[in-house]
């Protein structure tokens, strides 16, 4: 895990993950959930802010993944491509359901997305910071999600 992710990278993750930060506000505060909800809608508060933002961003993953099959050796190439759709087909299969069970599999299609993130930076194909990167925002993003299961 070599090098210093770039400032870049690092403000766009940290900014990717306000969705599910927004998601346990508006579950741990009554007055934020009443604000959000009446002026941008139910869609945008509790759990269901972060399982529809948690599904839109295991498949953007599954891109992101893929880019990094990109790299790998035509002999190696195809079990990358092949990984690299996990958390795609994860999300579309298994974020359905009600929010417990659905915010249950987002955080196992998270933690199945660092494994796979571990896989390929092992392999060279992702950058060396990225499991400096991947690491802690994987943390938050369940943090927040279990606070959606479990409230």
């Amino acid at each position: 895990m070599k090098g210093p992710v770039p400032r870049s990278a690092l403000i766009l993750t940290a900014a990717g993950v306000l969705p599910f930060l927004w998601g346990v506000l508006t579950l741990l505060s009554d007055s934020a959930y009443q604000l959000a909800f009446t002026t941008i809608g139910g869609r945008f508060v509790g759990p269901y802010v972060q399982l529809a933002y948690g599904t839109v961003i295991l498949a953007f993953m599954s891109g992101v993944l893929w880019g990094f099959a990109t790299k790998a050796h035509p002999r190696q190439a195809p079990v990358c491509y092949a990984l690299s759709v996990i958390p795609a087909l994860w999300a579309f299969f298994m974020a359905g359901g009600g929010p417990v069970s659905a915010g249950m599999n987002l955080i196992f299609g998270f933690l199945g997305l660092l494994a796979l993130d571990w896989q390929f930076w092992r392999w060279g194909l992702a950058p060396r910071w990225w499991m400096h990167l991947r690491l802690p925002v994987t943390a938050a993003v369940v943090a927040c999600l279990l606070v959606g299961v479990l409230v």
